[in-house]
C-alpha cells in the first residue's frame, strides 16, 4: 500500500502535523487489517469550526459543529479513497472535556474518518459501541 496517497492539508488555518510518516503507517496499516487491498487517495484536510459547519451544512444539511466529516470516493470496494474534514477547534476543545492529550484526540478523529470510509457507522447505540470499540483498539496498536 502506497503512503504517497495518504496526504494532509489545511484549509483556512495553519497546523503542523507531526509525525506524518508514522501517521501514514499507522493508518495505511489499520487500513489493511479492515481487508483493504490499497489506499487510494486519501486527504486529510484540517480546518476551522467555521469551515467544516459550512461542509456540515452544505453537504449534510446538518447545521451542528462537528469533529469530523468524511467524504468517501471509493471506487472499487478493496480501495480506500476519499477527504476527511477535521476542525482542528474541535480537537482541542475535544481534548480538554475528555481530559486527553490533543495528540490522542486527533489520532482517534482521524482513525474515526478511516473507519468511516472502511464502513463503520456511529447513528445508533450498537454502532456507536462498535466504532468506539475499534477506535480503541486501534488507538491501543500506535508506536508513537
Amino acid at each position: 500500500m502506497a503512503l504517497r496517497n495518504i496526504l494532509f492539508f489545511n484549509e483556512d488555518i495553519e497546523y503542523l502535523v507531526k509525525d506524518k510518516q508514522k501517521l501514514r503507517l499507522w493508518i495505511r496499516d489499520t487500513i489493511k487489517e479492515e481487508g483493504y487491498k490499497r489506499v487510494g487517495e486519501l486527504n486529510f484536510i484540517f480546518c476551522s469550526d467555521a469551515y467544516l459547519l459550512e461542509i456540515n451544512k452544505q453537504y449534510l444539511d446538518h447545521d451542528t459543529y462537528t469533529d469530523i466529516v468524511t467524504f468517501d470516493s471509493s471506487e472499487d470496494n478493496e480501495i480506500i479513497a476519499g477527504d476527511v474534514f477535521i476542525s482542528v477547534e474541535r480537537i482541542v476543545e475535544n481534548a480538554m472535556q475528555y481530559n486527553v492529550s490533543e495528540k490522542d484526540e486527533l489520532h482517534r478523529v482521524i482513525i474515526h474518518g478511516v473507519l468511516h470510509l472502511c464502513g463503520y457507522h456511529d447513528k445508533e447505540g450498537e454502532e456507536k459501541e462498535q466504532m468506539t470499540a475499534k477506535e480503541n483498539e486501534y488507538l491501543a496498536k500506535r508506536s508513537f
